[in-house]
């Protein structure tokens, strides 16, 4: 239904994401056109379960807060999203589409402006939400990966030579030549950054 990526050069965040076929979105106009010297990024490829198709719905999400900016990508469905949709919007959040993504998202940063650093936003994130899911979650300096506690939506971690990689689902690392390592556990949240890999298991 939609694709997108999300690049990290030098700790400033972009992206570009549309309705298509990844081979109808990433065009190589589109390609040639994308930040160079990224060190970090996401994406995503859509295929709605909830939510309208719409561009607005694509992944990944880029916000900006005062505290920096983040990507954000969600796979599953939350069963609580309409009533933390009516919260936020009686709160002053505003919608641009129609996704339980954005949900997450305004719930993240919300999380980041009262909190130290982005592990605790993801985990007081994770306390709120309910259903099948998993994040992966890119900062200026931090990615992130995340699974719901129940374990629904599959997430796991690779490598591709001394490069971390976080995927859905195995065969994507393998797809792009790399070597599986683990599933990310039930409740688990995986903070990938200079100093490199860590766990951390407040949800399991």
């Amino acid at each position: 239904e939609s694709c997108g990526i999300a690049l990290n050069v030098d700790g400033v965040l972009s992206g570009y994401r549309d309705l298509g076929l990844v081979s109808e979105v990433f065009t190589k106009r589109v390609l040639e056109e994308l930040p160079r010297g990224a060190k970090m990024a996401t994406g995503h490829v859509r295929y709605a379960t909830a939510g309208q198709r719409s561009r607005s719905n694509a992944q990944p999400m880029v916000l900006h807060h005062c505290k920096g900016a983040m990507a954000v990508c969600h796979n599953g469905n939350l069963v609580n999203a309409p009533k933390l949709r009516r919260k936020l919007e009686m709160s002053g959040s505003i919608f641009h589409g129609t996704s339980d993504t954005e949900v997450i998202a305004y719930l993240l940063t919300q999380n980041r402006l009262l909190t130290p650093n982005i592990e605790m936003a993801v985990s007081r994130t994770m306390d709120d939400i309910e259903g099948a899911y998993s994040l992966a979650i890119m900062t200026h300096a931090k990615l992130i990966a995340a699974r719901g506690p129940n374990g629904f939506r599959p997430l796991c971690i690779g490598k591709l030579g001394e490069n971390d990689i976080i995927a859905s689902e195995s065969c994507a690392i393998t797809a792009a030549g790399g070597e599986f390592v683990r599933d990310v556990e039930p409740g688990e949240i995986v903070v990938f950054d200079e100093n490199g890999c860590r766990s951390i298991r407040t949800h399991c």
